[in-house]
């Protein structure tokens, strides 16, 4: 009897493992090394890098911004957070329309009006009308985050899709990076229009490239544009606690990037650094680390899990904004690699955990939370420079501390909601025997 358990017991596997293999045959949505896959990747790249680069096209160049108008800090900082602001808005609605009209199209057009609108941005003649453009320009990328996370959960498979969305927030760092370096250098000798001129034209050959490479959706189906539906699925979305948590989790970690680099250009170039717009720029190299680290998402998350490694994510932020209390350069550019790889290691999982979570209305899950996400990056923008103009750099430093510990309480309720849940099932499987 025990030999003919165990041949069943092996032909039951043999049959599930040939199920399985079935199913991954039949399944034809891109996975690595299968075909389109790298073209996807790269295109989706370049549309994060003109996402970021134009979003964030005055942050590194804002004491030169309060210098050409005569603004404070805090006035100034509204040509980013207007920017973002404006995204956190607008991702919702836009989101809808790609759910009719199609991801590629959507994102498509967004980037078509944001780097038009780029190459205006130089020519504002007033700090009004430079946050004006900004604003129009913030609203314009809403269609791509969202549209692009949806793409992703619907043409890649499940088990590459915490690897593509971290390829794709690569791209987000090294168009942050890149921006804020080459903008840097260009300013110190021609000012700041040359600068923000010059991130415009890298956007439009970005956009271009894009919209080449992106394969056409396979698995897109055109949904309702019908407010009741669109509420029915944002309702259902805000109702899911785990959904809940991650949109909260973004904010915050958010808030914690745009505060620390909105104001860090104003704390560098101040005594005793004194550091000329050049070198402030490149130290927004260190988005390389977050390149690196959002791109490891995945591997942290099959090795720690999801609490896991939001808590690694929180842990190293916090040592970074901690170490960038010390007024020594060497020390400060360490605590800004820091923060930059536990942000993107904290949002590649949070971004991807909503992607895997939402079962339907993908968009509008993405959507939200890149509307929360962006509402943490202007809010940190606004409220970081007000703490730096109040409290100089330590201000600043005990905003972030604040908001990493809410990263750490909202995973811990997590944590304790999943093991209360589990309890709960497990009494129910023994009532039921």
């Amino acid at each position: 009897m025990p030999a003919a358990s165990s041949r069943a017991a092996a032909s039951t596997d043999a049959v599930a493992d040939a199920s399985d293999t079935a199913t991954a045959a039949a399944d034809t949505r891109m996975s690595p090394g299968g075909p389109g896959y790298r073209r996807m990747s790269f295109a989706l790249f370049l549309a994060g890098v003109a996402t970021f680069a134009l979003l964030y096209s005055t942050q590194a160049l804002l004491p030169l911004v309060s210098d050409s108008f005569g603004a404070s800090a805090s006035a100034a900082s509204w040509t980013v957070s207007g920017a973002t602001g404006a995204l956190a808005l607008c991702v919702l609605p836009l989101s809808a329309l790609s759910e009719r009209f199609g991801r590629r199209t959507l994102m498509t057009a967004s980037l078509t009006v944001a780097v038009t609108v780029g190459l205006l941005v130089p020519f504002a003649p007033s700090l009004g009308v430079l946050i004006a453009l900004r604003v129009l320009q913030g609203a314009a990328l809403a269609g791509l985050p969202a549209s692009a996370m949806a793409y992703l959960a619907e043409e890649v498979r499940p088990k590459a899709l915490v690897s593509a969305i971290g390829l794709f927030v690569a791209g987000n760092s090294i168009g942050g990076m890149s921006g804020r370096v080459i903008g840097g250098w260009i300013a110190q000798e021609w000012g700041w229009r040359a600068a923000v001129g010059t991130i415009g034209v890298i956007a439009v050959v970005c956009a271009a490239a894009f919209r080449l490479l992106l394969p056409e959706p396979r698995h897109f189906t055109p949904g309702s544009l019908r407010p009741r539906a669109l509420a029915r699925t944002v309702g259902n979305h805000l109702a899911n606690p785990l959904l809940r948590r991650l949109y909260v989790i973004g904010a915050l970690f958010m808030l914690v990037f745009g505060a620390v680099y909105t104001v860090i250009g104003y704390r560098l170039t101040a005594a005793p650094f004194s550091l000329p717009q050049g070198i402030v720029g490149s130290i927004f190299l260190v988005y390389l680390v977050g390149t690196v680290s959002s791109a490891a998402a995945g591997r942290l998350v099959a090795r720690l899990g999801r609490r896991g490694t939001l808590y690694l994510a929180a842990g190293t932020t916090t040592a970074g904004l901690v170490l960038a209390l010390v007024p020594h350069l060497l020390v400060v550019l360490l605590g800004l690699v820091l923060i930059t790889a536990g942000f993107f290691a904290g949002h590649a999982t949070a971004s991807s955990s909503v992607s895997h979570t939402a079962t339907h209305g993908r968009a509008q899950a993405s959507a939200l939370y890149q509307s929360a996400y962006y509402i943490g990056s202007s809010v940190g923008s606004a409220v970081g420079a007000v703490a730096f103009h109040e409290g100089g750099w330590a201000g600043t430093v005990g905003l972030g501390v604040v908001a990493v510990l809410g990263v750490v309480t909202v995973t811990l309720w997590g944590s304790y909601a999943a093991r209360a849940q589990g309890r709960r099932a497990a009494a129910g499987t023994a009532a039921a025997h």
